[in-house]
């Protein structure tokens, strides 16, 4: 009898300890369960860490990808700006080369023509010079003269005047024309008109140029000067030494102006 309340006791023993051990193992379940999921919520929390930060990554990773391409882009760009810059530069070389050669080849022509004008403007002044060969021209005449008698006779009566042994020579020297010149009078001018006489024998108008040069020829007690007539740029060229030939003459120098326009100085 004691025995079996002695079994009892164990069995209430051992009942009650395994409900002690199995509400500890709920217990420690229930610990274990809260851990787990505590655990898990920090994975997932950690997962999403993990793909924002991949996401990020990759956004960083697209972003440098972009500016990586926007400044290969920005590169080409900047090369093909070069590059045209470089053939535009070089097409201005060629372009400025090119008007350089041309420059150089009309200079080149624009000389030549010059060349020649300067030798037609020679050669038309010295043709105009040798047409006036047998002209002589009157300087200082009075104009109140042609009034009275026509230049042809007054002309005769200087010759007669100043160098009578050409008409005991010649006789009545012949004329072919003599006229003044300018043609129309300019009431502002205080000066004469010359007059310009063109003789039908050369050799004639030289012996009256060359007895000019002996002495001054006068007409009714006014001084007259004889000279070649010359075309009028001719004449231009030689009044351009005007101011060295008197200076010349100051100096007890000789001065002459050759035909058609050289100055010589003799000491």
């Amino acid at each position: 009898m004691q025995f079996k309340t002695q079994l009892r006791e164990a069995d209430d023993n051992w009942e009650k300890n395994l409900k002690t051990k199995i509400s500890h193992l709920e217990t420690e379940n229930s610990v274990l369960k809260a851990k787990i999921n505590q655990l898990e919520n920090e994975a997932k929390e950690m997962k999403d860490e993990a793909k924002q930060m991949k996401d990020e990554v990759k956004k960083m990773k697209d972003d440098l990808q972009r500016k990586s391409n926007q400044k290969e882009k920005d590169n080409q760009k900047t090369k093909d700006e070069i590059q045209s810059l470089r053939t535009r530069i070089q097409q201005l070389e060629s372009s400025n080369l090119t008007r350089q050669q041309d420059t150089i080849k009309q200079n080149q022509k624009n000389e030549k023509i010059e060349e020649n004008m300067k030798h037609l403007i020679h050669k038309t002044e010295d043709l105009e010079n040798r047409s006036r060969r047998d002209n002589l021209r009157i300087i200082g005449l009075p104009e109140d003269h042609d009034k009275r008698k026509s230049l042809d006779i007054i002309l005769q009566e200087i010759i007669k005047e100043n160098c009578p042994e050409i008409l005991e020579q010649e006789g009545k020297v012949e004329i072919d024309r003599i006229h003044r010149s300018p043609p129309v009078l300019n009431p502002q001018l205080t000066t004469p008109r010359n007059v310009i006489a063109k003789f039908k024998n050369y050799q004639t108008k030289e012996k009256i140029l060359q007895a000019d040069k002996k002495k001054s020829f006068r007409y009714q007690g006014t001084t007259v000067r004889i000279t070649q007539d010359l075309a009028a740029s001719t004449l231009k060229k030689r009044k351009a030494w005007n101011t060295i030939f008197w200076k010349a003459r100051e100096l007890g120098l000789q001065p002459r102006i050759n035909y058609p326009a050289k100055l010589t100085i003799f000491l």
